[in-house]
């Protein structure tokens, strides 16, 4: 009997200490990263996922669920009837030319006093805003303004003490980093929703080509697997300390809903945006007057390489990071610089440039008038380039050449001599050329001499510009056409 226990004391014994010794093994390697294999004598990285490590999003919900907003609006859309001859048949010229349509997305206030943001697609044309916050409160809301290049706008509810969201820095987002979207998919009855996800790539572009653009869109979305549907634009991507890192924008799917892939703006660019539409009440965009292409197999075959590493090797570029320079616009910032084709950008003030996106992501971080050095392979050599940058021709007041400014889709420069005497005028501004904007829609064509601004006399660029600034509503513009034609329109502001 004794001996019998002895033994069974004896088995326990031996169990608890080899149970003990496979605890303390596993304790030992428990935070070592690198494992020897003595089969085949290697070493293998490991990560321990303790409990522990993975993140806790609670904090990070809560406070976005709070700062985020059910945006409801009401847009002015037009019918596409003029070439119809089915609708004219049955409705003559009676057919109404627009309708009211409702519409809804998401924002994010990021101060209290009821500044928010939001997508430019969410109001454009917008009639009516309203914004709804998380504890059920709806407000009128008012655009403060709005980019399309970058899909970014900016509303406003009278409102103090509000909820907000800090903003992050975009750059630092690191690939698999988990992430939250927050917003109202698919209209009011699912508001304040938050999926979670992870950061999947980062200087996304949604257009095939940029070289056949016909608007200037700056592109360099950060691709995450949070659920995001129609609503959720204007939304908050928040990381996981509760800072707003993005704005929900976009998703690529065959049936209009969510198929995995969600596209966000970096909060680097809407911060940048935002900024500029408080402080100036529009975008100041510096542009580098380039076309650029992305070094690839198809680019080297066109300029005659074999192949894209032997574009590399023949122009002696230490890697494929860069861009081609296809084309440099004359009296832009970069030809004055000195930029050439067939010039590869690699560097904007020694940040390293993968592609074209991360070009315009670095030159939109500029304003008019500043400067910065630009690093260039020529000829197998590496050269630095300073240049001033010129301001977007969209913008205005904003010098687009010597001597010419834009103003709302026109360009403006001071009237020859020989033209004024043509027309039999004393003084005038010429519109030098005319694109899309609130002039060509209100009645201006190319020639244009513009002699009167809302009743006031001009004489040179700025006096147009600083007139039609001055003005709280609408801006009137007589002048006189190239042919000696009379001409008089205005357009409103807002």
């Amino acid at each position: 009997m004794k001996k019998g226990f002895i033994t069974v004391a004896l088995s326990v014994l031996l169990s608890v200490l080899a149970a003990y010794g496979v605890l303390k093994a596993a304790t030992v390697n428990q935070g070592k990263d690198n494992v020897s294999n003595p089969v085949n004598n290697t070493v293998t990285k490991t990560v321990n996922l303790a409990q522990t490590d993975y993140p806790d999003l609670t904090y990070a919900a809560e406070a976005a669920v709070e700062a985020v907003v059910y945006v409801e609006v009401t847009a002015t859309q037009q019918y596409q009837i003029d070439d119809n001859p089915f609708y004219r048949f049955f409705f003559g010229d009676e057919m109404p030319q627009s309708r009211q349509v409702q519409g809804s997305g998401s924002g994010v206030i990021i101060r209290p006093d009821g500044y928010i943001v939001t997508n430019n697609h969410v109001v454009a044309n917008a009639t009516k805003i309203q914004v709804t916050l998380n504890n059920n409160k709806t407000y009128e809301a008012t655009v403060i303004g709005a980019d399309p290049a970058t899909d970014v706008a900016l509303i406003k509810i009278d409102a103090q003490g509000l909820s907000t969201l800090p903003f992050g820095d975009s750059d630092k987002l690191r690939l698999g980093e988990w992430v939250l979207a927050v917003g109202s998919p698919l209209g009011y009855q699912l508001r304040s929703t938050i999926t979670a996800g992870i950061v999947s790539a980062k200087g996304r572009q949604m257009a095939h080509d940029p070289r056949e653009r016909t608007t200037l869109q700056i592109e360099s979305f950060i691709q995450t697997d949070a659920a995001v549907n129609p609503g959720n634009s204007g939304g908050a991507l928040v990381n996981k300390t509760g800072e707003l890192v993005g704005i929900n924008t976009a998703i690529v799917s065959q049936t209009g809903s969510y198929s995995g892939y969600s596209f966000a703006v970096p909060a680097n660019i809407v911060k940048k945006v935002v900024g500029d539409l408080i402080d100036f009440g529009s975008v100041k965009r510096a542009v580098l007057g380039i076309r650029m292409a992305d070094l690839t197999d198809a680019l080297a075959k066109q300029l005659k390489y074999d192949s894209v590493d032997d574009m590399t090797k023949k122009l002696k570029l230490s890697s494929l990071s860069g861009v081609y320079i296809d084309e440099v616009v004359k009296g832009g910032s970069a030809d004055k610089a000195g930029v050439k084709e067939g010039d590869v950008l690699i560097a904007i003030d020694g940040e390293t440039l993968q592609n074209g996106s991360a070009v315009q992501v670095k030159v939109n971080s500029y304003h008019p008038g500043d400067k910065a050095k630009l690093t260039v392979i020529r000829d197998g050599k590496e050269k630095t380039i300073e240049v001033t940058f010129q301001g977007s021709s969209s913008e205005n007041g904003t010098e687009v050449a010597e001597g010419e400014i834009a103003f709302y889709g026109t360009t403006l420069k001071a009237a020859p001599k020989e033209t004024l005497e043509k027309l039999g005028l004393e003084r005038g501004v010429l519109v030098s050329s005319v694109s899309t904007g609130k002039m060509l829609e209100a009645g201006a064509s190319e020639g244009l001499v513009i002699t009167y601004v809302n009743d006031q006399p001009v004489s040179k660029p700025q006096d147009v510009v600083d007139i039609a600034k001055a003005a709280k509503r609408s801006v009137y513009i007589e002048g006189v056409t190239a042919n000696g034609r009379k001409a008089f329109f205005g357009f409103g502001k807002e």
